[in-house]
């Protein structure tokens, strides 16, 4: 089997970082399948999250690890992690006791394009969540 034959057929879990050293991972609400959220791991981010069981992701803005839940308490159990063909992108099966968002949604994808328009954006759900009260030290 040669060695794209393997990544993308294989059982051996070969991660993908692209050249920054993160892959891409989508949040996935386990029951619903509602994806919550869009984030990167680097290596450290995703040793931890197998290890803990628990989303840790690596923030691009802070260049640091950030494990989520850790200030709102909104933490994600992660259930399964699916890998796909190329092995660059993971999504995480999660279970979640809150919205996810930082500003108080249960998702991030709480907006979407206004039909027919090509500037405007509509609400397509409503906060779960007083982000002032999760966030005492922002």
């Amino acid at each position: 089997m040669g060695a794209s034959k393997e990544i993308e057929e294989g059982l051996n879990f070969t991660p993908k970082f692209d050249t920054n050293g993160l892959i891409t991972a989508i949040s996935q609400d386990a029951e619903t399948g509602q994806v919550l959220m869009v984030a990167y791991m680097n290596d450290e981010a995703l040793k931890l999250t197998l290890q803990t069981g628990n989303a840790v992701f690596f923030s691009r803005s802070r260049q640091k690890l950030w494990k989520k839940g850790e200030e709102s308490g909104h933490v994600q159990k992660v259930q399964q992690i699916l890998v796909d063909c190329d092995q660059d992108c993971l999504i995480l099966k999660v279970t979640v006791d809150q919205g996810q968002c930082h500003v108080g949604y249960q998702s991030c994808f709480y907006r979407a394009v206004k039909g027919g328009s090509e500037n405007d954006m509509e609400l397509i759900a409503e906060k779960v969540y007083d982000p002032k009260a999760a966030y005492k030290n922002k």
